[in-house]
Order: structure tokens, then sequence, then C-alpha cells
């Protein structure tokens, strides 16, 4: 890799600089964003059990 200096635009205080790997940077963005949705895929299928089951009570009950 050269040793560019980075361009001014990016040179933004409180901003981390570029990524010396992008092959690693872009497979750990990956990897969050996996991890990101499983998790919103588990909270799906949490909510939808927890729905079912509070109805599943009710269902029995309903007059004919």
């Amino acid at each position: 890799m050269t040793d560019n200096p980075t361009p001014p635009h990016l040179d933004v205080p409180g901003r981390p600089p570029p990524p010396a790997d992008p092959v690693a940077f872009a497979k750990a963005r990956r990897n969050r964003n996996i991890a990101i949705a499983l998790g919103l895929v588990g909270f799906i299928v949490l909510v939808y059990l927890v729905t079912v089951m509070r109805m599943g009570g009710h269902i029995a009950e309903r007059p004919l």
C-alpha cells in the first residue's frame, strides 16, 4: 500500500482514519450486517411466538 496523504475533504476532526486493509474492513462490515440481520429475525420470531401464545388461550374461550 502506498503512503498517500489523507485527502483534505476526509481530514475531519473526530473522524477515524481510513482503514488500512479494505478487505478486512469489508469482511468486518459483512459480519456485522449478518449479526444485525440475525438479531432482527430473532426479535421478529420472539414477537410472533409471544403473540401466538397470548392469543392461544383466548381462542379456546371464544363462542362458537
